[in-house]
C-alpha cells in the first residue's frame, strides 16, 4: 500500500502516518522526494486493510494498493528514476557505465594488466571475482581474501572503483571493506540471507537476474535489498536459461524496457555470460546500449587462452578497445555517452 502525501506536508503529518502503520504492526519505508513524500506500508496483511485507514489522516493526498509482489522497487513507490553514485560515477543517468575486467582474480600481474587495459579503453569500474561460486566443487573457487587485497591494490594504482561478488552473508562486511560495489550472482539472487545482509550493509550492489527467474521475481529480490534501506541498488540482466543452446544463455533484451517501465532502479547488462563466446559479446553489448541499458559488465582478460575461469567468453584487450569505440557511437545515437 502506498500513501502519497500532499506537497508541502509537514513532518508531523508524515509521522502520523508512520505511527498509524506501526500501531497496526506494519512496516514503513519513506521516499522523501523533492516535491512530496511517499510512504510505503509493508506487511503481509495490508490487503485486508481499507485504504481509508490512512486516507483520513492529515496531509494524505492519495492511498493506492500495489498489486505487484514487489513494492519498494516499483514506480508506484518512486516515480523518478534512481541514480546510484560510485565515487562520483553516476549510474542510471546519461552515462553508460562500463564495468570491465577478468571474471576471476588469478594473480597480481593478470589483474594489474587487465585494470590498465580497461581503464585506457574507457571503462570506469574494474570488475574481478575474488570468490567464485562454481557448478563443480573441483573448479577454481577464487583467491578469496587475497583476491580482495589485489583488487584494493589495483584500485589504488589505477584510481578505479571495484566491483566483486559476495557469496556468503558472513563475508559481506569483509568484501565491503575492499570493494566499492558488491555483486550478487545469478545463483544467489534468491539467497535471502545474503540479500538481507547486503541490504543492511548499505553498500552499493549489483543484483544479477537468476538464470531461471522472471522479472517479477528479480524485482521482488531487489525489495530485500531496499527493505534494508539500501537505496544503491543496480539490476543486471545476464541472460536466462531457455531451450536455445546456441548461446550460453538467452539475453532477455526486452527486460531492459520492462524494468524501465515498472521500476525506478537502473539496469545494466552482462553480455559475456549471455553469449558464452567472445565473438558474440560485441553484438549483444551494442544491442543492450541501443535498448537503453545504463551500463555494461564485460569480461576482459589479458590472455583469455590462459584464463582459469570463462576464458572463452572473455575479450582480449584489442577486442575490448574496438568494442568501446563502436559503443560510443551507439551511445551517442540514443542520447548517452561513455
Amino acid at each position: 500500500m502506498i500513501v502519497e502525501m500532499r506537497t508541502g506536508t509537514i513532518p508531523e503529518e508524515i509521522d502520523g502516518v508512520v505511527k498509524r502503520a506501526k500501531s497496526l504492526g506494519l512496516g514503513v519505508q519513506l521516499n522523501l522526494g523533492t516535491d512530496k513524500t511517499v510512504v510505503a506500508i509493508l506487511g503481509s496483511n495490508t490487503g485486508q486493510l481499507s485504504t481509508d485507514t490512512f486516507a483520513v489522516l492529515p496531509g494524505v493526498e492519495r492511498v493506492t494498493r500495489i498489486m505487484k509482489p514487489y513494492k519498494l522497487a516499483s514506480r508506484e513507490f518512486k516515480s523518478e528514476t534512481s541514480l546510484v553514485y560510485i565515487n562520483g560515477i553516476e549510474i542510471g543517468g546519461k552515462r553508460i557505465a562500463v564495468m570491465a575486467g577478468p571474471c576471476a582474480v588469478e594473480s597480481e600481474e593478470q589483474l594489474m594488466e587487465a585494470a590498465r587495459v580497461v581503464k585506457e579503453c574507457g571503462a570506469c569500474i574494474l570488475r574481478g571475482g575474488a570468490f567464485k561460486p562454481r557448478t563443480s566443487p573441483f573448479s577454481f573457487q577464487g583467491l578469496e581474501k587475497v583476491g580482495l587485497e589485489l583488487l584494493a591494490r589495483a584500485k589504488e594504482r589505477y584510481g578505479m572503483p571495484v566491483i566483486t561478488e559476495a557469496v556468503d552473508p558472513h563475508h559481506v562486511n569483509m568484501v565491503a571493506k575492499y570493494a566499492d560495489i558488491l555483486q550478487v550472482g545469478s545463483r544467489n539472487m534468491q539467497n535471502f540471507a545474503l540479500l538481507t545482509a547486503i541490504g543492511k550493509s548499505k553498500s552499493p550492489v549489483v543484483l544479477k537476474r537468476g538464470f531461471s527467474s522472471t522479472v517479477t521475481e528479480w524485482l521482488t529480490a531487489a525489495d530485500y535489498l531496499l527493505a534494508g534501506e539500501n537505496n544503491q541498488v543496480i539490476l543486471c540482466e545476464r541472460g536466462i536459461r531457455t531451450f536455445e543452446d546456441s548461446t550460453r544463455f538467452s539475453l532477455d533484451i526486452s527486460s531492459i524496457a520492462v524494468i524501465k517501465k515498472f521500476s525506478h532502479l537502473p539496469v545494466i547488462v552482462d553480455p559475456s555470460h549471455a553469449a558464452g563466446h567472445y565473438s558474440l559479446v560485441p553484438a549483444i553489448a551494442k544491442a543492450a546500449v541501443a535498448a537503453g541499458a545504463d551500463g555494461l559488465l564485460i569480461e576482459v582478460h589479458p590472455n583469455p587462452k590462459e584464463a582459469l575461469v570463462d576464458g572463452l567468453q572473455s575479450l582480449t584487450p584489442s577486442d575490448f578497445a574496438r568494442l568501446m569505440e563502436e559503443l560510443r557511437s551507439i551511445a551517442k545515437s540514443v542520447g548517452k555517452y561513455i
